[in-house]
């Protein structure tokens, strides 16, 4: 009882914490998947068990941004939402087809990914707008590239907001709270649809899925609340420490 006690503490604690990241910066697969693999869970099953545990904190941070999204047209959000979707549904099956062993190989060298990408957000933001300012044909892209962005989403997930803010900034996107309300919104739909393919192949650890399905959408409503008043700067530090923890971790692990 008390290793039972302690290993939801654990889950719960880290899925709080993912649902409040991910409503503010991203990141909170650093918490979540390795969570869940230290606890036992094997890896696929334990990313698609994060893919199911942060989805409703996409829905409470999603709702934080309603008047951003209700102000935009309802045309566009129902494109966006269609390829979001069929993104998702080809990054899970692209992960429910990956070699168990091959996916834990690859599982630390998408963690670093996912922080490095992570740390370069202000940067990756910067150049793409610059980009945006100087050509006017960048906004082509949006849809395919969104599309690229929601097949790693439903393959992995971690990095993808960072993705997601960057495609908007560089396909003309000016205001970062619409940028902000847009990513939620397809990383709900891309994470519902990827965990909807991961039910049907009976890949989600139930148990622990729902109690961190509870903590993150939690975390994802006061993560919204949160993100205009806690300093960026320490978040994202706070992001980055763990994602080189928990890689470094992974890549000790692996040897």
């Amino acid at each position: 009882m008390p290793d039972f006690l302690a290993t939801s503490l654990l889950l719960a604690s880290a899925a709080f914490a993912a649902g409040v990241l991910n409503a503010i910066a991203g990141g909170g697969s650093f918490l979540t998947l390795p969570a869940l693999i230290f606890t036992g869970v094997p890896p696929i099953m334990a990313n698609a068990t994060s893919a199911l545990a942060v989805s409703p904190g996409y829905l409470g941070s999603t709702l934080g941004f309603k008047s951003e999204l209700r102000a935009m047209s309802l045309t566009r959000l129902k494109r966006e939402m269609v390829i979001a979707s069929l993104g998702g549904v080809v990054g899970a099956l692209l992960l429910l087809v990956t070699p168990a062993k091959l996916f834990s190989g690859i599982v630390p060298w998408l963690l670093l990914f996912a922080t490095v990408l992570f740390a370069a957000g202000p940067a990756i933001a910067k150049r793409a707008t610059r980009a945006a300012q100087g050509d006017t044909h960048l906004a082509k892209w949006r849809e395919p590239g969104l599309l690229l962005a929601c097949i790693y989403g439903g393959y992995f997930n971690g990095g993808l907001g960072i993705l997601l803010m960057a495609l908007y900034s560089a396909t003309g996107e000016r205001h970062i709270h619409t940028a902000n309300a847009l990513k939620n919104l397809n990383s709900l739909v891309l994470s519902w649809l990827s965990v909807a393919a991961f039910v049907l192949a009976g890949v989600i650890a139930w148990r622990e899925g729902v109690l961190m399905m509870l903590a993150a959408t939690a975390g994802g409503f006061w993560g919204a609340r949160w993100s205009k008043r806690l300093p960026a700067k320490w978040v994202r530090a706070g992001v980055i420490c763990t994602g080189l923890v928990m890689s470094a971790v992974f890549f000790a692990r692996s040897y």
